[in-house]
């Protein structure tokens, strides 16, 4: 506590708290361009801090890193067009609600959950950042495969209209997923000799296509069906019903996205997609998913949120990067000659707890800062849908040209957006197809780790208790629908009627 109290005698300087605003302010001002996230955004200004100390440096990455996250979440919930992939899931419910005139609910409801997981997790950084690190190791190749599976089965299986359509979509990320080398043989699949294709699809080229360009053509074809009406702004603060439904899933989201975080090889995807279906599970306005619940848009970013100061555990005291931002992070640590790791704690004590002191004031500055102008963001929602989409599909184009700088990704932005509106067309939720790009190889990867250690014995699928456990809720989800009908369901007794009463006499 010492240390910490140390660390905010040190973020607290005026020059510093500068550093913090100027990048929340960037942060959140780049992360809405859609598929600029944080990780590019800290990538971009990593050059600009070469003259800096290390300290005020890495105050602003701070403030980028949150920032950008809040930032993706706009767009995701305003245009329906992510800014990254931990944003993607709270477009699900975050667009609907901008669409019938409550963005601004919406967009209070993800920064008070972005404030909310964050402070929580930031201040289980400082009590358990040791003992998840020590355990967090343990967890191997099945265990994370087992809880990828999860994340597959439990997203198709409440999603769509139908559990056949999830499955359809979801394998449509898959193969998506597989283009590109194979990381363990170096074989092409799917790449159709195309040298563009061999390093795979971005994720986030494929979630602005599905999402956003999508999203345009089908707007475009009932473009002349349906008059233009702008969508009211609406208030700008939650009522009592709104936080009466949102406090629980802020404070759920940090026990879910926490400790995925932390694990080597995690992230936030997992954690808001099992946030999102938690919270279905448990909410008593089931229908209100997929029309826009303000619970599908609290949960996932508290998630996230979390999920993001879980992933600075790994990265602080194992040097692992879990995530392309902590990845970067990690770069610049070695820029400035820090290398990351056990001993980091005790030879960079004031960097470290200054930079922990600086996510709690980042976090502040980014809930003061954006929760006022929430309204004025929702206001994007008035301008009529031919210029809006049209402004939607140039930065989706900028977003995607910025990923690789290569016309190609942006070719194959509109391909994957005509396949986008053909599952609209369809029926076939967008969500899992987007969860089997983003876990498709990642789990591969991890399956063919398990089956390697196990000299391909599928034993090696299940070879520990937390798959086991894993595994058997997998079961559940899959045949709880068919148990169910074999259950005995309470019936009221029928009214008397007359012809009923007659016959009883």
């Amino acid at each position: 506590m010492e240390q910490l109290l140390d660390g905010f005698a040190t973020a607290l300087t005026p020059t510093h708290l500068l550093f913090a605003a100027i990048g929340v302010l960037l942060g959140t001002a780049i992360g809405v361009l859609p598929g600029i996230g944080p990780a590019m955004a800290v990538a971009l200004l990593l050059p600009v801090t070469y003259g800096m100390e290390p300290t005020g440096a890495f105050i602003m990455f701070a403030g980028i890193y949150y920032g950008g996250m809040f930032g993706g979440s706009t767009t995701s919930i305003l245009l329906n067009t992510p800014g990254e992939s931990a944003a993607v899931v709270t477009a699900f419910e975050g667009n609907p609600m901008a669409r019938k005139g409550r963005g601004a609910q919406a967009l209070a409801a993800a920064a008070i959950g972005h404030f909310t997981g964050g402070i929580i997790g930031t201040m289980l950084i400082v009590l358990l950042a040791p003992f998840v690190a020590k355990h967090a190791v343990d967890i191997g190749a099945p265990d994370l495969f087992a809880i990828m599976v999860l994340a597959f089965i439990a997203v198709t299986s409440v999603l769509g209209s139908s559990r056949v359509r999830g499955v359809a979509s979801l394998l449509i990320g898959l193969t998506i997923g597989l283009v590109g080398l194979d990381e363990m043989t170096g074989q092409q699949r799917l790449t159709f000799g195309s040298l563009h294709l061999a390093d795979g699809i971005d994720v986030i080229v494929v979630a602005v296509a599905l999402f956003a360009v999508g999203e345009a053509l089908w707007v475009a074809a009932h473009l002349r069906r349906k008059p233009f009406v702008p969508i009211p702004v609406g208030r700008p603060w939650l009522s009592k019903a709104d936080l009466k439904r949102t406090w629980k899933p802020w404070l759920r989201g940090p026990a879910i996205g926490f400790p995925f975080g932390a694990i080597p090889a995690g992230g936030a995807e997992i954690p808001t997609f099992l946030s999102y279906v938690t919270e279905k599970r448990l909410s008593k306005h089931k229908d209100e998913f997929g029309k826009g619940a303000i619970e599908g848009v609290a949960g996932p970013e508290s998630t996230a949120s979390a999920s993001a100061a879980g992933t600075l555990v790994t990265m602080l005291t194992l040097g692992l990067p879990t995530t392309a931002t902590a990845a970067v992070m990690l770069a610049a640590f070695q820029t400035y000659g820090i290398q990351p790791g056990p001993l980091l704690f005790q030879r960079e004590a004031g960097l470290v707890w200054a930079l922990i002191a600086s996510l709690f004031i980042g976090l502040t500055l980014l809930l003061v800062l954006n929760l006022p102008l929430a309204p004025l963001w929702a206001k994007l929602l008035r301008i009529p849908r031919p210029y809006l989409y049209a402004g939607i599909l140039f930065f989706a184009s900028v977003g995607a040209y910025a990923v690789n700088a290569d016309i190609f990704d942006l070719l194959l932005m509109f391909v994957i957006g005509v396949l986008g509106f053909a599952m609209r067309r369809y029926g076939l939720p967008v969500l899992p197809a987007i969860i089997g790009v983003i876990l498709g190889p990642a789990a591969e990867q991890q399956m063919r780790r398990s089956l390697q250690l196990s000299d391909g014995s599928l034993t090696g699928l299940v070879n520990s208790p937390m798959a086991i456990v894993v595994y058997v809720i997998v079961l559940l989800i899959v045949f709880f629908p068919l148990i169910r009908r074999f259950l005995p369901s309470p019936t009221p007794p029928a009214a008397p009627t007359p012809e009923r009463e007659k016959i009883d006499a």
